[in-house]
């Protein structure tokens, strides 16, 4: 074999294996989100909620953590979980068989939190992201909820 093509080769591999580095320790910083809040944690809560429900999409359930964990003999700082769902949205993916995989990434969720610097966090998936790995409707619905959720998120967001 030809020198230039073993140098080829390794010069193949190393970019692989960089790649590879690369996308295992980016990969939980481009899936999850976060942004520090303008406001404080009931405020946050209380404006994101009303933005939400502005845009016609649900509330199906909101995960008090601290209230949970609080119960079962931790204390933690403040923590809500806010399940959102656009039903028209839902209706695309859950209708449909081989969609319906991703329904347990199903409703949507925001978490909105304290941390111990006393500030008020926002935090999403990056539905979009995951979508696009999907394909087909899944990618076009999750392109579309990602831009609605992020609007809503936008009116916490300094």
């Amino acid at each position: 074999m030809k020198p230039e093509y073993v140098y080829g080769l390794i010069g193949l591999l190393a970019g692989v294996v960089l790649m590879g580095l690369f996308a295992y320790k980016s990969a939980p910083s481009m899936m999850m989100k976060e942004a520090l809040s303008k406001y404080n944690f009931e405020e946050s809560a209380e404006k994101f909620e009303q933005k939400v429900l502005a845009m016609g999409w649900k509330i199906p359930a909101v995960h008090d953590l601290q209230e949970t964990m609080h119960k079962n003999g931790f204390e933690v700082s403040k923590v809500k979980v806010f399940e959102i769902c656009q039903p028209e949205h839902a209706y695309k993916i859950l209708s449909r068989d081989k969609e319906r995989i991703v329904s347990n990434m199903m409703p949507c969720r925001v978490s909105i939190y304290e941390k111990s610097d006393g500030k008020t966090y926002v935090s999403w998936m990056n539905t979009a992201l995951m979508g696009n790995m999907m394909g087909g409707i899944i990618a076009d619905v999750m392109g579309d909820a990602t831009k609605e959720s992020e609007a809503m998120i936008s009116v916490l967001k300094e």
